[in-house]
Formats: C-alpha cells, sequence, structure tokens
C-alpha cells in the first residue's frame, strides 16, 4: 500500500467541461495553455543542451553524496554540508587526465571533460543552500577519483567523481568530476504571478528499452473518480528531437467540490509519437528533466 503524503498539487481545473465565454465565442480548449506552456519548456531544454556542446549529460537532482551516517556527535554537520560550508585542509589532487567517461546500464560511454578536486569542491560550495553563516567549515583532509552511480535522464550512470575523506568524521563525500560545461542544466522560467506555471508535475518516468509507452509518477488525489473528491488521470506528451514534455489530464468526480489537500502517488502512461531513445523527459511546470527508469 502507498503512503500517503500531505501536500498540495497544482492542478488543471475544468479539463473535460472546456470554458467558453458568453455569447457565441467558441470555447476554449484548457490544454492549449500548456501546450504553449510545454512548447517554451523545449525551447529552453535545447538552448541548455547546445550550451553544453550537444552531447547531454543531464543528471536529475544533487551532485554531492555523503556516504555514511553522521555521528551522534555530530549532527550539525548536514546542515553545515547541506550550505556548502567545507573547505580543503590540505592541497587536494589534479584529475589523473583531463577526459573521463559517462557509462550508463547499457553500455553508452560519453567522454566528459574532468575538473580536479578544488574545482568539485567550489562547485559544492556554489550549490549549497540555507544560512549557516556561523558554521564551522568542515575540513577536507583528502581526495581521490572514483565513481558515483548518477540518475540521470537516460537511466542510471556511472559518473567520474571525487571522494573527500572529512577531519571528526567517518563519513566521506562524493562529488562529481564532470566540468559543468558539459553538463546540461535548466533555468526554469521567472516567476510571473499575472502568468502563473500551470499544470501537474511528474516526478519520475519509466520506459522499456525501444518502447515508445510511457509511464509517469506524480502526486494526485488519492481516489479514482467514481469516489467524492477523487480524480482520474491521463497523460500526453509535446516533443522535440530533444525531448518530451508531458501533460497530465485531470478528469474529476465533479466540478468545485471542496477537498482536502490530500496527495497520494499516480501514475498515467502514454503514447509517444515515436520510441523515446535518448530524449529527456520533461515536467511541465517548469520544464525541469526528471529521471528515467529504463526496464527490460
Amino acid at each position: 500500500m502507498h503512503r500517503r503524503r500531505v501536500l498540495p498539487w497544482i492542478t488543471v481545473a475544468a479539463l473535460l467541461g472546456g470554458c467558453g465565454s458568453a455569447g457565441n465565442s467558441p470555447a476554449v480548449d484548457p490544454l492549449d495553455g500548456l501546450r504553449q506552456q510545454a512548447g517554451g519548456a523545449l525551447d529552453r531544454y535545447d538552448q541548455a543542451v547546445r550550451a553544453a556542446g550537444g552531447a547531454p549529460f543531464v543528471p536529475v537532482g544533487e551532485l554531492t553524496r555523503q556516504l555514511g551516517d553522521w555521528e551522534p556527535a555530530n549532527g550539525s554537520y548536514k546542515e553545515t554540508l547541506s550550505a556548502g560550508r567545507v573547505e580543503a585542509a590540505t592541497a587536494l589532487p589534479a584529475a589523473p587526465e583531463r577526459v573521463g567517461a559517462i557509462v550508463w546500464a547499457n553500455g553508452t560511454r560519453q567522454d566528459v571533460p574532468l575538473i580536479s578536486a578544488d574545482g568539485a569542491v567550489a562547485q559544492l560550495r556554489a550549490a549549497g543552500t540555507g544560512d549557516c553563516s556561523g558554521c564551522a567549515p568542515l575540513k577536507l583532509t583528502g581526495a581521490r577519483l572514483s565513481t558515483m552511480t548518477v540518475p540521470t535522464t537516460r537511466g542510471l550512470a556511472a559518473a567520474p567523481a571525487w571522494e573527500y575523506t572529512l577531519a571528526g568524521t567517518a563519513v566521506r563525500l562524493a562529488r562529481v568530476a564532470v566540468d559543468s560545461s558539459a553538463i546540461v542544466r535548466v533555468t526554469p522560467p521567472p516567476w510571473d504571478a499575472d502568468h502563473p506555471h500551470e499544470g501537474l508535475a511528474i516526478e519520475s518516468a519509466t520506459i522499456t528499452t525501444a518502447s515508445s509507452e510511457l509511464t509517469v509518477t506524480f502526486t494526485g488525489a488519492p481516489g479514482p473518480s467514481s469516489r467524492p473528491c477523487g480524480v482520474d488521470y491521463s497523460a500526453e506528451a509535446v516533443e522535440s528531437d530533444l525531448a518530451v514534455v508531458v501533460i497530465v489530464i485531470e478528469y474529476r468526480h465533479a466540478k468545485d467540490e471542496a477537498c482536502l489537500a490530500i496527495g497520494a502517488p499516480r501514475s498515467a502512461t502514454l503514447e509517444l509519437s515515436r520510441p523515446l531513445g535518448e530524449r529527456a523527459v520533461l515536467e511541465v511546470t517548469q520544464g525541469l528533466p526528471v529521471e528515467l527508469t529504463i526496464t527490460g
């Protein structure tokens, strides 16, 4: 049984009923706005891929990983790391080679430029979030080049990574050692209160090898549309040569029901116009890539 989550989720209202204006004006399809929004997301993604040299390594999620658990006496280190407060206590090495390789589960390889251990530390600092200005920095006592498994838009991949030892703890840190020029990073559009991002964001996608049938997961209503406050879902895709944006469509039990904002894991399956291949799957609200699992 899935565990329910109490979360607000963004909805697409009245997708089946349509909405018309007074008089004889033709009905407006509420999906048209989402399709236009998806087109903008595809344009931004295409630009990000070109900026990364056209051979995309598109990681999903954080590029820093904690290896091991903080000891009870070092519980505050979690906040320190989240804020990017780290510094080298000794000289850190350069990459032994200028080029490394990303390797996917199907054996596909992609050469990427590597950065030094110091360069990866600089990336780690820049990625820090939160206010921890009063925290003492974590001291890095050494580094070695290794690999780490990274979720990507093409499934799990083994990526070169620097692994760091820390003073005062057995926990180690790993950070992807790929130069930022070779990493696709999508910049969401700025928030506009007059034109907010619409739609329901998918969280992950699953597909079989060479298939065009894509299954996506998201947080939605707990029950089906046959029940009060329930919703059924379908999905469609807006596609380009480099990515697909998934639009989730709602079929509500009734319009304007007063319902609790209780979310639960839901899914929908859609047919693409052709096999996904190496294209990325993007959610529609901000155009960000989601993790892809490839089965079979």
